[in-house]
């Protein structure tokens, strides 16, 4: 293996919180019931189809042209970005500067493939910026998550083929994007999910992130 791909959002840090108060109070304001449930909905695609889903649920898909969904979004966006001066190296999940840091001196590139068009500025916010390899604009891939386009994306900037990657990813979505990018998947979260969705390793806590059973793991799985 020579590369490792993270998703941001559930894996890195948490802005989950952040992302459902901005949804929330655009829903609110279009007269739409907006909760945890629905929010969860949400991990791992972009912000349009974020939207789409918000104004589905809300039986309101047909009442605002393209345009005007582009304004609502933007709306989201700039209250999101606002919550975001809340983070700082503090909320960087346990664990994950050490596993950076180890991924360091075993000479691998690190990437970001995050749906989020912030990912730049959180990592900035983290200062964790220099960790990372490339950072792929999530604006620049055809197709969001569970399309595996922003993972390729990440492993073509690192000049890395996709079978040395490793993505690591907190959501249904997002492991579906790795493994049809023919990636090793490491999941965050409940076995039962994650194994679902198709992990090949999977996590319960970002402070168990350890390179050598990761390591091990690839080694048997591909023995």
């Amino acid at each position: 293996m020579k590369a490792v791909i993270f998703d941001l959002d559930g894996v890195i840090t948490d802005t989950a919180e952040l992302h459902y108060q901005a949804w929330k109070n655009l829903a609110d304001s279009l007269k739409i019931h907006f909760d945890y449930k629905l929010n969860e909905e949400l991990k791992g695609i972009g912000r349009m189809d974020s939207l789409n889903r918000i104004l589905n649920f809300g039986g309101k898909t047909d009442q605002y042209t393209e345009i005007e969904k582009i304004a609502l979004t933007e709306q989201k966006n700039t209250e999101y970005v606002a919550l975001l001066d809340q983070l700082s190296p503090k909320s960087i999940y346990p664990g994950i500067k050490e596993f950076l840091d180890t991924l360091r001196n075993q000479n691998l590139k690190i990437g970001l493939a995050s749906a989020s068009k912030n990912g730049p500025k959180i990592l900035e916010l983290l200062e964790i910026t220099d960790y990372f390899d490339t950072i792929v604009d999530p604006v620049s891939v055809k197709m969001g998550k569970p399309a595996p386009d922003i993972f390729l994306k990440a492993a073509e900037q690192l000049e890395v083929h996709s079978s040395k990657c490793i993505g690591i990813e907190d959501s249904e979505a997002g492991i579906h994007s790795i493994k049809t990018a023919g990636m090793f998947a490491i999941g965050v979260g409940t076995e039962k999910v994650m194994k679902a969705a198709g992990a090949d390793l999977v996590i319960c806590d970002t402070k168990n992130l350890h390179w050598d059973q990761i390591i091990n793991t690839v080694n048997h799985q591909y023995s």
